[in-house]
Formats: structure tokens, sequence, C-alpha cells
């Protein structure tokens, strides 16, 4: 999915090309309707764009789906790109998926991971987080993650952190237990083995002994206190908290307004990181 189609489930635009992208899409979910927009920016590093995304629309065995997800990949882009292609449609193969969802969702991400650790010599030694958002008739919401790519829903007017950030030093005892350690220069975020700063990341074939790949997964009910979800790459929330990032999200009622205007202040604010954000709107 070099970029997103709607499968006819709404109305969409697009711009841009590859990972650097923007646009905007619509559509209803039973009684309530969904709109979402998107802005991925890349950052100030040496490196090209490492950020792919998904916002979807779909109809599937007569169920209305929204997918959304933002992949961070490092040491190339390879791996982000191959989970923007194929994380979804695993998910979807799983027989469990409409019965015991949890468990699918955490089979697909374990399976992928294996298949990026089978594709090594064409994907490289890379990898990538990845947050994951599926919104069933407009009513469940699951979101699953891997890594600090993170996603907030604004229900109630609260955000609530429907993903964990993986740090390293929360996790630092499964990380020496399996032969590693956890490094904490001055000046540094916590790293495994002096490396990677998250502990849970599909690929990275050299470090996936002390690495996880099992997600976190967290389901809430959408209703009518339910606003809207922002899921953005660690370039935002490295400089907004979640309260800052829904209280100006929910300013704009065009998702896709909201979404730049959110890369824009993360670059305001010095970001040098890729920064990448989608923002759903839920209207009953």
């Amino acid at each position: 999915m070099a970029r997103f189609c709607c499968f006819g489930a709404g109305r969409s635009e697009f711009t841009g090309h590859g990972s650097t992208a923007s646009g905007k899409g619509k559509g209803c979910q039973g009684q309530v309707t969904v709109c979402y927009g998107y802005n991925l920016v890349r950052g100030m590093t040496n490196h090209p764009m490492e950020d792919y995304h998904v916002a979807d629309l779909a109809h599937v065995k007569g169920n209305e789906l929204g997918l959304f997800a933002i992949f961070d990949g490092h040491l190339g882009d390879t791996v982000p790109a191959y989970l923007q292609k194929n994380l979804f449609s695993n998910i979807m193969k799983e027989e469990e998926f409409w019965t015991h969802t949890d468990r699918a969702i955490t089979k697909a991400y374990e399976k992928t991971d294996q298949a990026i650790l089978s594709h090594t010599p064409d994907l490289g030694q890379g990898g990538s987080t990845a947050v994951t958002a599926i919104l069933v008739n407009g009513r469940k919401l699951w979101v699953a993650n891997v890594g600090d790519s993170r996603a907030v829903l604004l229900k109630g007017g609260e955000p609530i952190q429907m993903s964990v950030d993986h740090d390293p030093n929360v996790e630092r005892s499964v990380i020496e237990n399996r032969g590693g350690f956890v490094s904490n220069l001055p000046g540094d975020v916590p790293r495994v083995c002096g490396q990677l700063a998250v502990s849970r990341a599909f690929g990275d074939r050299n470090l996936k002994s002390l690495l996880r790949s099992e997600p976190d997964i967290k389901v809430e009910d959408i209703d009518h206190t339910a606003e809207l979800l922002v899921l953005a790459s660690d370039g935002l929330w490295k400089v907004m908290n979640n309260q800052e990032v829904v209280d100006l999200a929910k300013r704009y009622k065009d998702p896709y307004a909201a979404a730049r205007q959110l890369t824009a202040e993360a670059l305001k604010r010095e970001s040098k990181d890729d920064i990448s954000c989608i923002v759903v709107r839920f209207k009953a």
C-alpha cells in the first residue's frame, strides 16, 4: 500500500507520494460518521523519511472497518513499508478476529514479525514501531502497539492513552534476563545495548533475542462521548503531551486541518524526528 485506498467505503483525497503524504477521507459506520485526516513530515535528520501510515475505510465480511496505523522505521524504511502493505491484511486473515480480536491481533503481529525476519536479505537489519487502530462498525475501537508510536482517544472530555510506550528502562529486567543491557548515557535516552530506544519492535534481527514483538492491546467502546482519536509517531509525542495534543486537535472540526496543525506545532517546538499524525473524528 504505497498509498491508502478506501475500498469504496468513503470519500478520500490524497497528496504526496511514498511515505511523505497528506490527505483525508470520510465515511459512515452505522450511525457514526467517521472523518479522518493525516499529515507526514520528514524530520531534520540526515536520512530519508522512515515513517509510513495506513488510513482506510473498508467493508470486510459484511462489517465496516476503519483501519489506521503509524509505522516509525529505523535503519531504513523497508520494514515500515512492509508493515504498511501486510500487517492489516495479516490481522484480517486470522479466523479469530471476529470472535477473539485480541488473540487474533497478537498472532498476526507475531507472524508478521517472523515473516520480516525470514526476509532479512531483502528487508535488511532495520526495524519499526507500530501503532494500529481498528474501528469495528463504529462501535468498538481496538488499538495495539509495539514501540513508542502512540494512540490517544478523547472520550468524555478526557484523553485516554490507548497504547503503551515500550521504554527500555521499563522492560529492563526482561532485556537483562535475556542477556542484554540498557544504557543510560548522559544526554541520551535509554537504549537496548546502547542502540535501540524502544524495547519492542518489528524486525531488528541483530537485537531480536532481546526484543519482543508482542503488542499491548486496549479496547474502548465508541459512544456519543468519543470525540476523536490521534495516532502519531514519537516525533510528535517527544514535544507534546497527551493533553496538549487533544486540546489542539479538538479546535478543528476538520481532522485534516488538525493533523497539519499538530505536525506544524511539533516543528515549532523543534522536533527533529520524522513527524506523522492521523486524526480521526467520530460523530454520532
